[in-house]
């Protein structure tokens, strides 16, 4: 880092021009003209100071220029200024560093207008090694674009680049290829590691989507690449197999043999009480009274229910002082209108009042046969 160079805070917003290198403190001046003291290592430098001509004849013999490459779709990050060592704080190293701990983020920079803001790309090393890695985007037709290669130290967050809208068409799927090391001791080796993971882009412009996280202080989008020297595997889920486990379970649930049942009555007729004064207790529930509901509306549904309300009644018209429960449910209160409106107008000779709450709940009517 040098007099002149423009940079940015690494843990917090804000940046500007360096006026001042005092040992491991950079004097940075913001557009207001405050100066600002920060730590050498939480600085990156995204725009190098001008060079002065080394002569004064220097202008007057101009290189010659090379063809310009063709734009890249990228902008890659600017490159960080190799640091002394002497300037480089040292390590303080922790038995949990000790495992690899590494994560990538995207951070909104305005929270609040997720439909426009750009987001801020991180990576977190959580360890005491330092990563050789490259980061790597593509969408699912495309093969894959470097957006970042480098080297990060232990416990740093490295800025990675900033996130456009239109950005996110190619970043279906993200990638990290890392090599770990430690610099001037002994250490235990770690294998070099590959973590690729999908991307769900269209959770960048979900609030509900962006988390707390014990290395932001702004919620963000993290994508775990390795978590204790384990590289984060998403989990693939295989729809022909799972279906196929699926029906083998349900083959070994049914029984071979069981005792032969008849069921004269039908799925929804309660069994006869033995005690005569015993309320008929009928679960209109469409759930007990059809196996199958697919491709059944709301109306059809209904429907189903109120007839098996006429049958039931229909069919103890004539036991006088017959008590009938009537299960519906509370809910949306549709079925029990529709019991009223019959019991008011088809049964309106019938004698109605609200089931026992203490046995049936809120949601039953008992009806009894005059």
């Amino acid at each position: 880092m040098e007099i002149g160079d423009i940079v940015r805070f690494l843990n917090t917003t804000g940046g500007g021009k360096v006026t001042r290198i005092e040992g491991q403190l950079a004097y940075v001046e913001d557009e207001d003209g405050f100066e600002t003291p920060t730590l050498i290592r939480e600085c990156v430098v995204v725009a190098a100071a001008p060079k002065e001509p080394t002569s004064k004849f220097e202008d007057f013999n101009p290189k010659p220029k090379t063809p310009d490459a063709p734009p890249s779709k990228y902008k890659a990050p600017a490159p960080e200024t190799v640091r002394k060592s002497d300037e480089l704080a040292p390590v303080e190293e922790t038995p949990e560093g000790e495992k690899l701990t590494v994560m990538l983020a995207y951070e909104p920079r305005d929270i609040r207008q997720l439909q426009t803001t750009t987001y801020d790309a991180y990576l977190v090393n959580d360890s005491n090694y330092y990563l050789l890695f490259t980061y790597m985007t593509r969408s699912d037709d495309s093969q894959w674009t470097i957006r970042y290669a480098g080297r990060i130290e232990p416990g740093i967050q490295l800025y990675l680049g900033e996130v456009k809208r239109e950005d996110l068409a190619d970043m279906d799927r993200v990638a990290i290829q890392y090599v770990a090391y430690k610099e001037d001791k002994e250490f235990r080796l770690k294998s070099p590691g590959a973590m690729e993971a999908r991307l769900d882009t269209t959770k960048f412009c979900r609030l509900h989507c962006f988390r707390e996280n014990e290395y932001f202080t702004t919620p963000v989008i993290a994508v775990t690449v390795v978590k204790n020297d384990v590289i984060y595997k998403p989990l693939a889920v295989d729809a022909v197999s799972l279906e196929a486990e699926l029906k083998a379970k349900k083959r070994i649930d049914i029984p071979a043999r069981r005792p032969l049942q008849k069921n004269t009555a039908g799925k929804s007729r309660p069994a006869a009480s033995k005690n005569p004064n015993e309320p008929l207790v009928v679960d209109l529930h469409i759930t007990e009274l059809l196996d199958d509901l697919r491709g059944l509306s709301n109306a059809d549904m209904l429907n189903c229910q109120i007839d098996e309300f006429r049958k039931v009644m229909d069919e103890n018209l004539s036991n006088h002082g017959k008590k009938i429960v009537f299960i519906h449910g509370k809910g949306e209160g549709v079925l029990r209108q529709a019991l009223m409106k019959e019991l008011n107008y088809r049964y309106k000779k019938q004698k109605v009042q609200d089931a026992s709450f203490k046995e049936y709940g809120y949601g039953a009517t008992q009806v009894t046969i005059v």
